[in-house]
């Protein structure tokens, strides 16, 4: 049996890599971009995809005429994502590095951060400063895109253990909630033939209402909450949510959408 480190962990990501990013995943990325208000940018924006992973939105992106940078820390993601954009006739900038860290001062238009990759850290503090990193690479009338589950869909999908198979392999999921709702914790079981390989994922989880002042509180003005990637409003969409658009005068827009399954 093979334990992986989480989050964190090269081992993690390329282990698990095929259910977390199988080509409905990439496709689904495609159909968001080509249907999505939220993800309608100007022509030629230059865009931040900060925990790009494999590159599921930069190379979809950049086909579509946008400047486009991936900043992720686990290289073995990033070879991945470079191996997808060089297939695909693109150009895209990819940059090994932290979230916490990274630095661009007013260097983007556009930064996103999708399928729920925020709230990895487990200093609060953390997380806080990921969402200033966002707010600081961002020009004036820039946009920030957030996307994740909210606590509003959480509490209605954490369910009995879920199994996925891709081809011959299998995958059992189970998630707990920790901490009274601050967090989730999954852990992931894959079966390939007599291999057996363990992760434990935990990571905090927000409601609207918190991921608001959060936003607030790294710089961005004014903040909306939608219920799905349409753009509706939270109240027509009870079953999910999409995060936030913040805006002030100097600092620009930001939205966030929800996808309901890692799988």
């Amino acid at each position: 049996m093979t334990r992986t480190g989480g989050f964190q962990d090269d081992d993690f990501w390329t282990e698990f890599h095929d259910f977390l990013f199988s080509e409905q995943r990439h496709t689904q990325a495609e159909e968001l971009l080509a249907t999505s208000p939220l993800l309608s940018f100007p022509a030629g924006a230059r865009v931040l995809d900060l925990c790009c992973g494999p590159g599921v939105f930069t190379v979809p992106l950049a086909r579509r005429g946008h400047d486009v940078t991936g900043v992720d820390l686990s290289a073995a993601m990033l070879e991945r994502a470079r191996k997808r954009t060089a297939e695909a006739g693109a150009q895209v900038t990819y940059v090994q590095a932290d979230a916490r860290t990274y630095e661009a001062p007013g260097a983007f238009d556009v930064v996103l951060n999708m399928f729920t990759s925020f709230g990895y850290f487990e200093d609060p503090a953390d997380n806080a400063r990921v969402l200033r990193v966002m707010h600081d690479c961002l020009a004036p009338g820039g946009t920030l895109v957030l996307d994740l589950a909210g606590k509003e869909l959480l509490a209605r999908k954490v369910t009995p253990p879920k199994v996925v198979q891709r081809g011959e392999d299998l995958m059992v999921q189970t998630d707990s909630v920790q901490d009274d709702w601050a967090r989730l914790r999954s852990d992931w079981v894959l079966v390939r033939g007599e291999r057996v390989t363990r992760a434990s994922l935990v990571w905090f989880v927000y409601s609207a209402v918190e991921l608001r002042r959060m936003a607030q509180e790294a710089g961005f003005g004014r903040v909306e909450v939608f219920g799905g990637s349409t753009a509706a409003p939270t109240t027509r969409t009870p079953s999910g949510w999409c995060c936030g658009r913040s805006a002030r005068a100097d600092r620009g827009a930001g939205a966030c959408a929800e996808v309901r399954t890692p799988f």
